[in-house]
């Protein structure tokens, strides 16, 4: 594992976002509406075209006219869209503009593996390897047939463990199937040089979704005069009520025990190992940092050469492993956590080789689980539905689309994109992060709290930012990568340790600053710290996001606030603690460090008061960036919006003001409902906050989103303390 990208989104297509619900009010502005009459003029981003006038993808039939903007800006622009859109029972949660733009995109990528599968491939340079990947995919009736055999020999070799030496190896070859079993092996960027690639040694080896699933917080302190009362002996009122957490603790380790059933134990035998399995994890569990703390690069950045790590956990034997990874060579390397090292090294004495073995076996059966027979794929359903609440499988074709996306993402963007975005939308996205650079820019030099010193550096990095748009310069090679129709386990296996020995090989070498770390397809963006770089891939460069046709407030409201999105989280609370070229660096003066720390303090005691489902609140400090990248990237792109206006005043006549565009553009671009349970799951790992509140959050610190919809003070979307940090 290596340093987190700062994505746009928490997942898609299951994003993770919530509607909010609003008083009644009077009904809001009219939507725009073309005045057919008028002129139209040339040019891009969304402006009048000579083909005719632009379309606005404001809907006003998705309104909630019953809800005053300046009360709940979120509930105004989607209330109908939320009240009479069903998730589809395959999913967690459906986006207006993400889930319908990644739906989209599955199916042309579905056509484009359909015509490789039946060898009408025509040129596409992977067309045979795509297409045997994705018929062993779809192949049911065989994958059914060979139940547990394709796990027959990574059974053996588990089997096979004797002591702590052959214990690693077999460990280093589930990492090379993909597995994260007892910690993880990666390489990454060096964040003190960024120019090189080194090693990294991770926490993990959990099955849940987080540490703090396993560990129970401590009980809350006695209310009222904190004198000892009579015990309530009534065992219904006496019982504490179970967390979520502890509910699905308890389902999961049922799930762990139906596993091992369907792998061949006996049900007493497997319940038992089902415990085994809890115990490790739980203390690999107490050994891992939050989540929260994970944020912080300092404090997963430790320089080890492979003497102190061998120090540092002695009875592991390292030489064994780095060796069957393939890395011997290796000098020196990040261990990420060293308490999370100790711990694992305290373990191998304390923990039975026979009970290690059990462990890795549920880890191999886990990770195998979705390219086995139905039962173990339904079984690995119902613990993915306790964890995000859809109420049936995804189809087949989807599960399998993704799973070449996953294994051959590069291969299979290339016929992707012949068909998607073109030339003039890539050259349009390009013109507009110009535009929102310049605006970033610019509000770095009017900037009262920064000194000079602070903002020649912050200019520095600005304008040393890489924007990649749409597609690489030069494609990934998959040669070597041996595909066959024989074994979807099989196909998935290579593929994995294709992907790890890619990773792997570049330790020790200089960084490759043309590699994209998404696939073109993805619905999503991301920001780069240790390269200083923005990736906007194909995939999200379409409609209602973006679009040539559309009104230029509509695409500023959506794609502008995506691009400063990321803009900004080159300089959110983690971002700038990275400098121009990508190193760990201090570039702040003191005080002006201090008054970026204040500033946030103000975002995390903003969004720690949203309560996003029954008693589960966002958490301010783990979605810090991304509400500081909401609210910088809304400015910076309202800015440059404005500044496009002045230069090129709109010929339209609409009834809605252009400003107005911009911010129903925006909120309409995160229209979402999701289940509860996936909200549930998000909020306590996600660092993303839930759709509502990254609406109604930033929108209420901005005067000019108040000036554009006339809200006064006092109204709900007008916070008194507002929190200003770019």
């Amino acid at each position: 594992m290596r340093l987190r990208h700062r994505l746009l989104l928490a997942a898609v297509p299951s994003i993770a976002l919530l509607a909010a619900c609003g008083p009644d009010a009077q009904p809001g502005p009219k939507l725009p509406t073309p005045n057919p009459s008028a002129s139209t003029s040339g040019g891009s981003l969304g402006t009048p075209t000579p083909s005719g006038p632009p379309v606005a993808s404001i809907d006003e039939s998705i309104l909630d006219k019953s809800v005053e903007p300046c009360d709940d800006f979120y509930q105004y622009a989607c209330g109908t869209w939320l009240k009479s859109t069903p998730i589809p029972e395959d999913e967690a949660a459906w986006a207006r503009s993400f889930s319908v733009i990644h739906e989209k995109n599955e199916a042309t990528l579905k056509a484009i593996l359909e015509k490789d599968a039946a060898g009408q491939g025509g040129d596409d340079p992977y067309a045979k390897q795509l297409g045997d990947y994705y018929a062993s995919c779809t192949d049911e009736a065989g994958i059914d047939k060979r139940g547990t055999a394709d796990l027959k020999d990574e059974l053996a070799r588990i089997d096979g463990v004797k002591d702590l030496k052959t214990l690693v190896k077999a460990v280093a070859h589930l990492h090379q199937l993909g597995s994260g079993v007892m910690f993880d092996f990666d390489s990454q960027v060096d964040v003190k040089d960024a120019t090189q690639v080194i090693g990294v040694v991770f926490q993990s080896g959990l099955g849940m979704p987080d540490r703090d699933y396993y560990i129970d917080p401590p009980p809350p302190k006695p209310e009222g005069d904190g004198k000892r009362h009579k015990k309530d002996t009534n065992p219904e009122t006496a019982k504490p009520k179970k967390t979520k957490k502890q509910e699905i603790r308890e389902f999961y380790e049922g799930h762990v025990a139906a596993m091992f059933e369907l792998a061949g134990d006996k049900t007493v035998q497997a319940k038992t190992h089902a415990k085994v399995v809890m115990r490790i994890e739980t203390q690999l569990a107490h050994a891992s940092m939050t989540n929260v703390e994970l944020r912080e690069p300092t404090k997963i950045y430790h320089r080890f050469d492979k003497k102190m790590l061998k120090d540092l956990a002695p009875r592991l034997d390292w030489d064994a492993y780095f060796a069957e990874m393939g890395t011997p060579e290796m000098a020196t390397l990040n261990v990420a956590q060293p308490d999370f090292v100790k711990a694992m090294n305290d373990m191998a004495k304390s923990v039975s080789i026979a009970d290690w073995k059990t462990y890795l076996r549920w880890h191999l059966v886990r990770r195998a689980a979705p390219s086995l027979s139905q039962k173990f794929v339904d079984q690995d359903f119902a613990y993915a539905q306790k964890l995000r609440g859809m109420k049936k499988l995804t189809p087949r074709w989807k599960r399998c689309v993704r799973a070449v996306d996953g294994a051959m993402g590069e291969a299979l963007a290339q016929p992707f994109v012949k068909q998607t975005l073109g030339n003039e939308g890539k050259v349009a996205v390009r013109t507009m992060v110009d535009a929102l650079e310049a605006s970033m820019k610019a509000n770095l030099e009017k900037l009262a709290w920064m000194d000079d010193p602070t903002r020649t550096k912050a200019i520095e990095k600005l304008g040393k930012i890489r924007n990649k748009i749409a597609f690489p310069d030069k494609w990934r090679s998959y040669d070597g990568l041996a595909v066959d129709r024989s074994s979807y386990w099989a196909n998935r296996a290579k593929a994995s340790a294709f992907e790890t020995k890619r990773h792997l090989d570049k330790i020790g070498k200089p960084v490759d600053r043309d590699e994209w770390q998404m696939t073109p397809p993805t619905v999503n963006a991301y920001y780069e710290p240790t390269l200083n770089e923005i990736v906007f891939p194909a995939g999200i460069l379409q409609p209602p996001m973006y679009g040539n046709a559309q009104t230029r407030g509509m695409n500023f409201g959506a794609i502008g606030m995506v691009i400063g999105h990321e803009i900004t989280h080159g300089f959110d609370d983690e971002g700038r603690q990275f400098d121009a070229v990508g190193n760990l660096s201090d570039w702040w003066s003191p005080k002006v460090g201090a008054d970026f720390d204040e500033r946030a303090k103000c975002v995390v005691a903003q969004f720690d008061g949203y309560v996003a489902v029954e008693d589960a609140h966002v958490n301010g400090k783990l979605t810090l960036g991304e509400n500081i990248a909401d609210l910088g990237g809304l400015k910076i792109a309202f800015a440059a919006f404005k500044k496009m206006q002045r230069d090129s005043p709109a010929t339209q006549n609409y009834t809605v003001t252009e400003d107005q565009q911009f911010f129903l553009g925006y909120a309409q671009s995160w229209c979402d409902n999701m289940r509860p349970e996936f909200l549930q799951t998000l909020v306590a790992t996600n660092p993303h906050s839930p759709a509502n509140f990254r609406v109604n959050g930033p929108l209420s610190n901005l005067p000019e989103f108040a000036t554009a919809f006339s809200c006064k003070a006092g109204s709900k979307m007008v916070r008194a303390n507002k929190c200003e940090v770019w």
